[in-house]
């Protein structure tokens, strides 16, 4: 009986751990779906091409339909050869977060030049 509990807790519990392995040739970008007819997406206000047999896939790791993609969200992509999107990840906010460029640091001020 005790293992039963047991081993279902520790099913629970790597479940609420799972991350998923997202490539790391991905580029950051923010979507705007809907906007355009398939196989079109704007992403960083740019119109890109879903690749033939490219694949989105949402904050679940779950593939969706072009006509299923939200309105705005932050996704990780990867091109083809061609410059289309062959995948395209939908990021939950703490993939985001943890994938977000740094914002650059300030620049030293100019040092004045007396002539």
């Amino acid at each position: 009986m005790w293992t039963l509990v047991l081993a279902a807790a520790c099913v629970a519990t790597s479940h609420a751990q799972f991350s998923r392995q997202l490539p790391v040739n991905g580029k950051l970008g923010e979507l705007v779906g809907q906007q355009h007819p398939l196989p079109l997406i704007e992403i960083d206000k740019k119109v890109l091409r879903l690749a033939p047999g490219g694949r989105i896939y949402d904050q679940h790791n779950r593939m969706i339909l072009h006509s299923h993609l939200p309105e705005k969200a932050h996704v990780l992509f990867v091109l083809d050869m061609n410059g289309d999107i062959a995948r395209a990840y939908i990021l939950r906010p703490e993939e985001w977060d943890q994938l977000k460029p740094l914002p650059a640091p300030p620049a030293p001020p100019k040092k004045s030049s007396k002539s």
